[in-house]
């Protein structure tokens, strides 16, 4: 979300939007683009992508209405636990955003956090059927909301764009 060039930024962020992707469902070379590093989205490339399809572990995650629903469930109870501000997550069968509050904390610590107590939480309501080892990729995006303008327009995009 871009900064309104109006409001000055504050010393610290007001919140950040992060945003992960289910394991296998983006991967490097995939046809939207894919990020090598943050801030740079590279060209879609269909070798890479078929290899690094090769190169999986597992199969590709497709989260279904349920698992999408334990995902938000634990956002929720980890963002209170924590005493973090939750002001938006969605959980979609490929991704989640998240609009978090967390002082103090580097957002790719709290989106660490939150995949970890994800992947625990989907794990146990798998049973005893045998579980996936990959829920997640490895990273995602981690944006720093610095005023009202940005904060809003993110809940609005989490809320309505997908």
């Amino acid at each position: 979300m871009p900064q309104d060039p109006n409001t000055p930024p504050l010393a610290e962020p007001l919140a950040y939007f992060l945003t992960w992707t289910t394991y296998g469902t983006w991967l490097p070379g995939d046809e939207r683009g894919w990020v090598k590093r943050p801030g740079a989205l590279e060209e879609p490339n269909k070798r890479l992508e078929q290899w690094s399809r090769k190169q999986q572990s597992e199969t590709a995650v497709v989260l279904d209405p349920q698992q999408r629903r334990i995902v938000e469930a634990t956002i929720a109870d980890h963002c209170r636990i924590r005493g973090w501000r939750l002001w938006i997550v969605r959980c979609l069968s490929n991704h989640v955003h998240v609009v978090v509050t967390a002082k103090d904390y580097d957002p790719d610590v709290v989106m660490d956090q939150l995949k970890a107590w994800c992947t625990r939480k989907l794990k146990e309501a798998a049973g005893s059927v045998k579980t996936r080892k990959h829920w997640w990729t490895e990273r995602g995006s981690s944006r720093f909301i610095n005023d009202e303008n940005g904060l809003e327009g993110a809940i609005l995009y989490v809320r309505d764009s997908q």
